[in-house]
């Protein structure tokens, strides 16, 4: 019976992974897969993680299930620093949440809830968006539609091309925005376009699905939560997943929130029996483990404003990254300006560069990241950036 299932073929990040792995060359850059790498090329564990580690080990005493919707205190620490403790939408008990097995979880919950309300309706996304949004909601069953959002000519957002388009996105569709830090361009809306994209969500009645992955690694915390308030504050519905693997460093340990703000106490009592369901049907209880070292660290002052300086630093240093390697390439003399990049946020930077100048820079000189052109900017570093910045010049 297996048999009939055929072999699919090696997903496009991993497989770079594979290869870097078997690249022999010990001078090898990998600018792939999207984890924060220190000065050393290592993922660290956050100091203020391996605290709440500590804590946990010695506070906890039991291994059982925890709550169907997750850890309530990494819930509530989770949605205050989202929305803002004061947020409206809080105070007034317009929130469903359930802790979710990673950012993908998240999404893929929210998914399956949107096939419940309509399974016919359209789910929009930025043309380019991560790859996995495509498998996690498509695999929901929903309809997916791309909107246009960056322009490699000319390195920059497509912002009046993405209105013309969102204006003709029908009332009850969902329309996927990244939250900050777009993955895999880099290139954020202006607080003034979040007011545009308000407007026409108020103007169409499309409801916005907000992918929250890399907050505090653009502006900082509070800033890169501006689009999500303001949309939060003035609709009557927004949907949110959220992810713990970036900046708090748990890759591994799969922390993710999904969120719905409805429109009122009322809804949310059904909004949250329904995500409880999906989630049950899928894998039952959630993991505690991830969620309550989050729950410590947002709820222990001293141990929040050790995490707060963590995010920062690596937020300073990505941000430093971008200018060491955009002065290196003008010092080696390329042929294209590629000033841009030190405009971009976060993580993710899209070098505009083509695909098969992709291939060659890793076939000629092993530096490793997607045909797109995405590079993880935390895998530079001050002993790779000249080689960098020297395979960059030689291939353009």
């Amino acid at each position: 019976m297996l048999e009939v299932l055929p072999l699919l073929p090696a997903d496009p990040i991993l497989g770079l992974s594979a290869a870097f792995r078997e690249d022999q060359n010990p001078h090898k850059i990998d600018l792939g897969v999207g984890v924060y790498k220190d000065e050393q090329g290592n993922t660290p564990i956050l100091t203020s993680v391996a605290k709440a580690q500590r804590v946990l080990l010695e506070q906890e005493t039991s291994k059982t299930y925890i709550a169907p919707q997750g850890v309530q205190g990494y819930i509530d620490g989770m949605l205050g620093l989202l929305l803002g403790k004061n947020h409206p939408a809080l105070i007034e008990d317009r929130v469903a949440a359930v802790q979710a097995p990673g950012g993908c979880g998240a999404l893929r919950i929210l998914s399956e809830l949107l096939k419940r309300c309509d399974g016919e309706l359209t789910v929009w996304v930025s043309d380019p968006t991560w790859a996995n949004h495509v498998p996690l909601i498509g695999n929901a069953g929903l309809k997916i539609e791309t909107y246009p959002y960056f322009d490699k000519a000319t390195a920059s957002i497509k912002f009046d091309a993405m209105t013309d388009c969102l204006k003709q996105v029908k009332k009850g569709d969902v329309v996927l925005l990244h939250g900050c830090c777009h993955n895999p361009t880099g290139a954020d809306l202006t607080n003034e376009q979040w007011h545009v994209v308000l407007e026409l969500a108020q103007e169409r009645g499309f409801l916005p699905f907000v992918d929250v992955a890399y907050q505090g690694f653009g502006d900082g915390l509070d800033k890169d939560a501006y689009g999500l308030r303001l949309l939060t504050s003035n609709l009557p519905e927004v949907i949110i997943a959220a992810s713990c693997s970036k900046n708090f460093g748990l890759y591994r340990e799969r922390v993710g929130l999904a969120v719905m703000v409805t429109q009122n106490s009322a809804v949310r009592k059904s909004i949250q029996s329904q995500i409880q369901s999906i989630a049950r049907g899928i894998y039952s209880m959630p993991p505690s483990y991830g969620g309550a070292l989050v729950d410590i660290i947002l709820n222990d002052d001293a141990l929040r404003t050790e995490w707060m300086d963590e995010v920062e630093a690596m937020r300073v240093r990505m941000l430093s990254l971008r200018h060491l390697l955009v002065d290196k390439l003008a010092e080696k003399g390329a042929n294209k300006d590629f000033s841009f990049v030190t405009e971009q946020k976060g993580m993710f930077s899209y070098l505009c560069i083509t695909p098969e100048q992709v291939r060659l820079v890793r076939d000629k000189h092993s530096v490793y990241f997607v045909e797109s052109s995405r590079v993880n900017v935390a895998g530079i570093s001050l002993s790779n950036v000249d080689a960098l910045a020297t395979a960059l010049v030689d291939v353009l």
